[in-house]
């Protein structure tokens, strides 16, 4: 493991057109493997204290993921809290999901935290069928996500100032929800 992080790691020091890392099919499943055995081992509803670093999506930017912990300090370290969108858009998504699987960061992972018992972090945001953080607690993992419910709008759901309290997602899954909704979940 330290040897895939150190390789993962060089290439801070590669102009970009050559940051890519060659990674064996082997390597990604033992990641694969032991990452889930570590995800499994924690609960859906991770209890956490800051200081901790809260990263949201990262597309697959593994420059900006190299240079986030170049600012803030690597994980070994820091406390890091990765809101989902590891992978999509970026060209190096296979890079980015190594070195944080490597860090110890699908279907196992938390599914939300909590910090300082106060601070509730998802990489979507609220649901309309979220009435207790124990029903968070009660999801069993490895899950699929399904279609619509609880899950979907934990990882899909979208704060939006102009919505009140519900509205449908232009992106076509979960909600949009506002202030409204906010208030109802912090009580």
């Amino acid at each position: 493991m330290d040897n895939l992080i150190e390789r993962l790691l060089e290439a801070r020091e590669v102009p970009i057109s050559e940051k890519f890392v060659q990674i064996s099919d082997d390597e990604i499943k033992f990641l694969c493997e032991k990452s889930k055995e570590i995800f499994l081992s924690q609960p859906v509803l991770l209890e956490l204290q800051a200081p901790i670093n809260i990263c949201g999506n990262i597309c697959g930017q593994y420059t900006d993921l190299l240079r986030h912990f170049d600012q803030s300090g690597f994980p070994y370290e820091s406390n890091y809290l990765f809101l989902g969108g590891y992978v999509n858009r970026g060209k190096q998504s296979l890079e980015t999901i190594c070195l944080l699987l490597a860090y110890k960061c699908f279907n196992c992972l938390p599914i939300a935290a909590i910090i300082n018992e106060k601070i509730f972090c998802c990489h979507g945001g609220l649901s309309p069928e979220l009435y207790s953080l124990e029903q968070i607690r009660r999801i069993q993992r490895p899950t699929d996500v399904p279609d619509m419910g609880l899950l979907t709008d934990l990882l899909w759901s979208d704060p939006d100032s102009e919505v009140e309290n519900w509205s449908e997602n232009d992106a076509g899954i979960s909600f949009r929800f506002g202030a409204i909704a906010v208030n109802k979940v912090d009580q």
